[in-house]
């Protein structure tokens, strides 16, 4: 084992000071190849002290309209980089930004504590829709010790429910000794798990405080029984979360040192020895299964640990925390060259990133941004729970009497296909079969429809495939494309108030013809009022994707005519 270590670290240190050779074929084209199919690229999203986000209060319909659209311009900045998981911190300080049965409204939505967004306005279920609408996981992030400064709402709830607040001069902490914190942390956990379909629970400082004074052997307080305090909050949140919805990913973010390594000093700041973190055992014992170490070093207070966090992850997940901030002069002297280069040794060695904070991100500090942007140039899924569940999702099926493929008469390829999966995966390559393997071939990633649209499919010969996705990450096989892109059938033409009818309607003597949804369900029923009708309005129709039957008796299915498009 100490052979096997010795030799990670000096990999590692290698790979730190080399230029990257498995990353680059020459000195200026990065390696496509290089980039994993399933990577967390995370960011933590910042509502504490409106830091990152909201900057604005919801305190009118218009406040609320514009802290929506303060979101949703990140969400879309988080998406043109590929980001796949925002970590939304939703338990602030003893307070929550979401209408809690237990805590307080936090400040940072409406500038008052305890005061409620008007117009049902709800920031954690928006937040989930728009993070899911891009395909990106949400996780809930919880602060778990600190409850905020001594008179703040929070924290005078918190003394009023009787815990054991301790002050210093960053704040108040409630003891993590106390023995009702563990339960009531896991409540709190519970009522978000139970009310929004969140992805993970993110816990923070979920440890002692800075400044809490050291072991005092009397009464049990050894270094052990710290860890065991906090050894069992997290339990509980793990227990009375997965009972819920057992795909939620419990994380936390350690100190980035977990402990002495035997050549490197963590110079008396790690997780397990100096604020009680025992995070490595947890994902061991299965109540983790993801751990974000805070890893805000340079040089060997960063490489040597990256090795030790991942020879110790139990298989799990572990994303590298970057002190993104740094970069910003006020905070640090970090340059873009320092992040990068932690960027591609953790991802070398199979870690996922996660930026702190999004501001320094989307401010594009140093070109931060634009670097995430080249760095994860397509799309990654999240890994998957193969700890939690194995099984496979049946492969997506074909809508029945629908093509595959239709396209529209300006070249959109209309992709159909059928399942009971949570999420589907779409891919696209100029071979046939797509090769579902090559992370440049994944275009959509946990889609949740079963008809998807691509715009000016004509530019060049292509095919698809798509795999379902349950909620623990697993994908399917692929339903391949058969027909080649010389096959397409055309859609009937329109002019989105009139559908032209093919010559075959006049043959068949249709009595009367039905629209209908992708889904089969019937949305008007035409009449034909002379046997040699040309078209059909169809100018009450929204945009959208139909087909039409024609029917010579009411009692009959009918037959298929086509499809068609509508574009208004």
């Amino acid at each position: 084992m100490f052979m096997l270590r010795r030799l990670l670290l000096l990999v590692i240190t290698f790979l730190a000071i080399s230029c990257y050779s498995q990353y680059y074929d020459n000195q200026t084209t990065y390696n496509i190849s290089a980039m994993p199919k399933r990577e967390v690229r995370a960011v933590w999203l910042t509502t504490l002290g409106n830091l990152d986000w909201p900057k604005t209060f919801a305190t009118s319909e218009y406040g609320v309209e514009r802290q929506k659209r303060e979101l949703i311009y990140m969400l879309n900045q988080y998406q043109k980089a590929n980001i796949n998981t925002v970590l939304l911190q939703t338990r602030v300080r003893a307070a929550t930004i979401y209408p809690s049965n237990i805590e307080p409204w936090d400040e940072c939505i409406t500038g008052k504590a305890g005061q409620a967004p008007p117009y049902g306005y709800d920031p954690l279920k928006f937040a989930v829709e728009e993070c899911h609408k891009r395909g990106m996981e949400i996780h809930a992030w919880i602060a778990a010790v600190p409850v905020g400064a001594s008179k703040s709402l929070g924290c005078r709830q918190m003394k009023s429910k009787g815990f054991d607040i301790r002050g210093f001069s960053s704040g108040s902490y409630v003891n993590p000794s106390d023995p009702k914190i563990a339960e009531y942390l896991a409540d709190i956990c519970a009522e978000i798990t139970r009310n929004y379909d969140i992805d993970g629970i993110n816990l923070d400082y979920i440890r002692y405080p800075d400044g809490w004074r050291s072991p005092t052997y009397r009464n049990g307080d050894t270094p052990n029984n710290r860890r065991e305090n906090i050894t069992r909050i997290v339990k509980a949140v793990h227990d009375k979360v997965k009972a819920i919805k057992p795909w939620v990913k419990i994380s936390c973010s350690p100190i980035g040192k977990y402990s002495d390594l035997s050549r490197y000093s963590s110079k008396n700041y790690n997780a397990r020895d100096r604020v009680s973190q025992e995070a490595q055992a947890w994902v061991k014992a299965g109540i983790m299964d993801q751990l974000y170490p805070m890893q805000y070093f340079l040089g060997n207070n960063y490489y040597p640990y990256c090795a030790d966090w991942m020879e110790n992850s139990n298989n799990k997940d572990i994303i590298s925390g970057l002190g993104t901030y740094f970069l910003d002069p006020r905070e640090g002297k970090w340059t873009l060259s320092d992040i990068s280069r932690q960027m591609y040794v953790s991802r070398s060695l199979g870690m996922g990133h996660a930026h702190f904070r999004s501001s320094f991100l989307l401010n594009n500090r140093e070109g931060i941004f634009s670097f995430e942007k080249y760095f994860n140039a397509y799309p990654a899924l999240t890994p998957a729970m193969t700890w939690q569940s194995k099984s496979l999702p049946n492969v997506p099926i074909l809508k029945k009497d629908i093509d595959f493929i239709t396209y529209t008469t300006n070249n959109d390829a209309i992709i159909n296909w059928q399942g009971n999966a949570p999420y589907y995966n779409i891919y696209i390559d100029t071979n046939y079969p797509v090769d579902i393997t090559n992370s440049r071939n994944l275009v959509i990633s946990r889609y949740d429809g079963t008809s998807f649209r691509h715009s000016n499919a004509h530019v060049k010969k292509i095919y698809y495939a798509i795999t379902a996705m349950d909620r623990f990450g697993n994908e399917s096989a692929p339903l391949q494309a058969t027909a080649k892109p010389s096959e397409k059938k055309k859609l009937l033409d329109n002019n989105g108030a009139e559908l032209e009818l093919p010559n075959e309607c006049q043959e068949n003597d249709f009595k009367y013809y039905t629209i209908e949804s992708l889904e089969g369900v019937v949305l008007r029923k035409i009449f034909a009022d002379y046997s040699n009708a040309r078209t059909i309005g169809i100018y009450m129709l929204p945009q959208g994707v139909y087909s039409i039957r024609g029917h010579k008796s009411k009692h009959k299915t009918g037959s298929r005519i086509g499809f068609f498009a509508i574009k208004k």
